[in-house]
């Protein structure tokens, strides 16, 4: 069983239906749907808030590179062009994490490390996005992320931003279904 955390954001058009999309298109693989939050635009861009959630799903049949298609076919679906680096999207779909189970029964969970031309895991900037940890934390307190020094608590990676990061993500009024 491969376990993975996907962050969801959207600033462009109906940014809400465009998270649900991706909701409702994984389906059932649908373990938890964090509370939406508007977020401030990272990466320096001047563009319109971000409306920004993380799932948590899980696919026997789907490996780091699979899950890496399904994000794309998302972002496709959602109109995506991919522009200007960090710029106004219809809908960006960014593995975070990605966890293994073990091949016998009662063996612990791994995190899958990749580093390749097309996927990188866990994803690179995930412990300097606000957007991504304060949701993430809403789903799992506990929640760590390999980075190059070790294994780190999220709880821990949040706060070490600037607080202006932190407040710059903002719970929205309204949810996602699951």
């Amino acid at each position: 069983m491969t376990r993975v955390v996907l962050s969801i954001g959207s600033n462009l058009g109906d940014r809400l239906a465009r998270l649900q999309s991706v909701v409702h298109g994984l389906g059932e693989t649908v373990l938890a749907v964090s509370p939406v939050y508007e977020t401030a635009p990272w990466g320096g861009v001047e563009q319109a808030p971000f409306l920004n959630a993380v799932l948590v799903a899980a696919d026997p049949a789907c490996d780091g590179h699979a899950w890496l298609r399904r994000a794309h076919e998302f972002e496709g679906d959602a109109g995506r062009i991919r522009g200007e680096r960090w710029g106004p999207r219809t809908l960006d779909v960014d593995l975070i994490a990605c966890h293994q189970s073990g091949q016998g029964r009662g063996d612990p969970e791994k995190e899958v490390v990749a580093r390749d031309s097309n996927l990188t895991l866990p994803h690179p900037m995930a412990h300097l996005r606000a957007f991504v940890m304060v949701p993430w934390l809403d789903l799992d307190p506990d929640a760590e992320l390999t980075l190059p020094g070790g294994t780190r608590r999220i709880a821990a990676l949040l706060a070490e931003l600037e607080p202006a990061d932190r407040e710059g993500v903002r719970l929205y009024e309204r949810t996602l279904e699951s």
